[in-house]
């Protein structure tokens, strides 16, 4: 899919369905991200779909020849979340120190976030090739990061036969993504 086009779709003419294919890739993309870096799923969910309504309303500012369309969303999705931080602030919902140490960190530069998108979208192909038994499992222990015994209980499996599919998971995942680089 050319990203690229799509955005220029939208900017030119206001392409709803250009949009639309822009959003489903993105949206979700963009709130697990926001996820993994600490925010709370409501405020991913907020920020994602922020975001999203900034690419529409700004999508005649981007410059493929500058970035690349990934890195462009994910860029407003980081002002989104410094944004969104700020006014946490002015709204007396977190303090400032919180949020000036969470701001002390090196912010992942646009590229970095594209390449752990693009990371996760491989890994989530590869489990997607995995048995359902060994894909129940890792999605259990590395997704939901359900303890091995609850994975036991919830599964009526033994806890040596979870330890046992999740190690040949990981090693099957393993193969699956040295094949794919």
């Amino acid at each position: 899919m050319d990203w690229a086009e799509l955005i220029g779709r939208v900017a030119a003419r206001g392409d709803r369905e250009a949009f639309k294919a822009l959003f489903e890739h993105f949206a979700p993309r963009i709130k697990g991200f926001l996820i993994k870096t600490g925010c709370n799923a409501d405020d991913a969910e907020e920020i994602s779909q922020s975001t999203m309504v900034a690419v529409w309303t700004k999508a005649g500012q981007f410059d493929p020849s500058t970035a690349g369309a990934a890195a462009w969303i994910f860029t407003i999705a980081r002002n989104q979340r410094i944004d969104a931080a700020r006014k946490a602030i002015r709204d007396g919902r977190v303090s400032k120190e919180i949020v000036l140490d969470e701001e002390a960190d090196p912010t992942l530069a646009a590229d970095q976030i594209v390449s752990r998108v693009e990371d996760a979208t491989r890994v989530a192909a590869a489990i997607e090739r995995l048995s359902v038994e060994q894909s129940t499992v890792i999605r259990l222990s590395f997704i939901e990061e359900r303890p091995h015994s609850e994975i036991a209980a919830l599964l009526g499996l033994p806890l040596g036969t979870v330890k046992s599919r999740i190690r040949l998971a990981m090693n099957r995942l393993r193969d699956l993504l040295d094949d794919a680089t």
